[in-house]
């Protein structure tokens, strides 16, 4: 062997062993997480830098995006020493249980070491939701590697990197959105890890992580049903030995929850376990005065004659009174009803209440580009879940369940994509599941056309 043939492959090597480290790297979902928050704290610069300094600097106003609405009022509430109190802008209502505890008292934590309302407390709040979105890379590698393999679980982790609602919620809205998202895409990536397991750590670990999800976002909640069932499924026939890992699993959730809940009773008088705004949340979707998804400006913090009311009646009664009026009207207007509910499904999962081609002579490039978007990632995402259904994947049951249970509480009451962004994350395994499926599908038949054809020569 010449020393020419020698250096060519050990130069060979040497890429072949560049490329191993280089795909190593890129598929390490740390350095996908690490990727992810750099790029957020870049934008959270631009926002801040070139945006928040122009609108404001100390005392944000009660009531915008920076001042996180009514979670940034209880949290103001709970720095002062009010206690959990007090949601609407300006007016003293009195205790509250408008939110469940524990994002509300992360703001409260800000707002005590950095200032109530303070421009400092403003940054640090959104670090610390960038920080909970770039962690939301981890659960997405671990959902899409476990459903459909870890290429599909890198190539989802790194378009969340600049996934552009994750962007603008984690750095623009101070609300629970990012957190949600990450506790769901935890709780999903964990049911798909716990099926069939027998270990009694897995699962107590489990009712602590729906617990979490609860007392963050009781939305979380309209899933635990089947994703538990189908984690267990495997173990039905082992019962009497099995059964202790539910007893363990229920009593750790309740457990997580109970605090709230006796809170709740102490305070109210009223079993709750979780938040008082249904009755509101289903009027304010469900009135005469409904455009067509929901009266916004009857919200409270929006209407003094509202925020008076609430005031005035403290806030059991005034939600019972609001569901009273919903319930009435559901009832009464049938029809008003379905179309309320068929305009926010549409809403839902495409931000907007029409057709789109009901308008689309009538808009700009741009918003033409935005709607291009928005309709083409649900149908990704189903796509996805249906392919996943037809190769007889057996984690299309939980991700499923998620796309048709979480959604469900929005159509009746009222919808943002805000509401939807912590299913956005399994959304986006299924939408690239969709996306590479045709891929995969045509590189195999071609390997398995070339692995033929030396077959046909040797025949010959």
């Amino acid at each position: 062997m010449s020393v020419n043939d020698a250096w060519k492959r050990s130069f060979m090597r040497d890429k072949v062993g560049l490329q191993g480290k280089l795909s190593q790297i890129f598929c390490s979902v740390g350095f996908i997480v690490i990727v992810a928050f750099l790029a957020r704290m870049a934008v959270l610069y631009y926002y801040f830098h070139f945006f928040v300094q122009l609108v404001a600097r100390d005392n944000l106003p009660f009531g915008t995006l920076a001042g996180g609405y009514e979670a940034g009022a209880v949290a103001a509430s709970i720095a002062q020493g009010r206690g959990f109190s007090s949601p609407l802008k300006v007016l003293r209502t009195g205790p509250t249980a408008w939110f469940t505890p524990i994002y509300p008292y992360l703001l409260a934590g800000i707002f005590k070491v950095f200032g109530v309302y303070s421009y400092t407390s403003n940054i640090v709040i959104c670090f610390v939701d960038n920080v909970f979105s770039a962690f939301t890379c981890w659960p997405i590698y671990a959902i899409g590697s476990k459903a459909f393999g870890k290429r599909i679980g890198a190539a989802a982790a790194w378009i969340w990197v600049l996934f552009p609602m994750s962007l603008f919620f984690s750095t623009v809205w101070v609300w629970d959105t990012a957190l949600s998202a990450l506790l769901l895409a935890l709780i999903v990536a964990a049911t798909l890890q716990l099926r069939g397991s027998e270990r009694l750590s897995s699962w107590i670990g489990y009712g602590a992580l729906w617990a979490a999800g609860a007392m963050v976002n009781p939305t979380v909640i309209s899933i635990l049903p089947p994703l538990a069932l189908w984690a267990w499924w495997p173990l039905r026939r082992r019962l009497a030995t099995t059964g202790r890992l539910v007893l363990a699993c229920s009593l750790i959730f309740a457990a997580g929850i109970a605090p709230w809940t006796v809170r709740n009773y102490v305070v109210f008088h009223t079993f709750l376990p979780f938040r008082s705004t249904f009755g509101l949340e289903l009027w304010l979707g469900n009135n005469p005065l409904v455009p067509e998804l929901w009266s916004r400006n009857l919200h409270p913090n929006d209407d003094a004659l509202e925020a008076a009311k609430y005031a005035r009646m403290t806030e059991i009664p005034y939600m019972q009174e609001k569901q009273h009026e919903a319930l009435f009207f559901i009832r009464t207007h049938p029809g008003d009803t379905m179309r309320f509910t068929f305009h926010r499904f549409l809403d839902h999962w495409i931000a907007m209440w029409v057709f789109p081609s009901d308008i689309w002579n009538r808009i700009s490039l741009q918003t033409k580009l935005g709607i291009l978007g928005n309709c083409a990632f649900p149908l990704l995402s189903l796509a996805g879940l249906v392919l996943a259904y037809l190769q007889r994947n057996e984690t299309a049951v939980p991700l499923a369940s998620v796309m048709l249970f979480f959604p469900l509480i929005f159509y009746i009451t009222h919808t943002s994509l805000r509401y939807r962004h912590p299913m956005d994350p399994i959304m986006l395994v299924l939408a690239v599941y969709a996306l590479a499926y045709p891929v995969t599908y045509l590189l195999k038949r071609f390997a398995d056309l070339e692995a033929r054809i030396p077959a046909t020569h040797t025949t010959e």
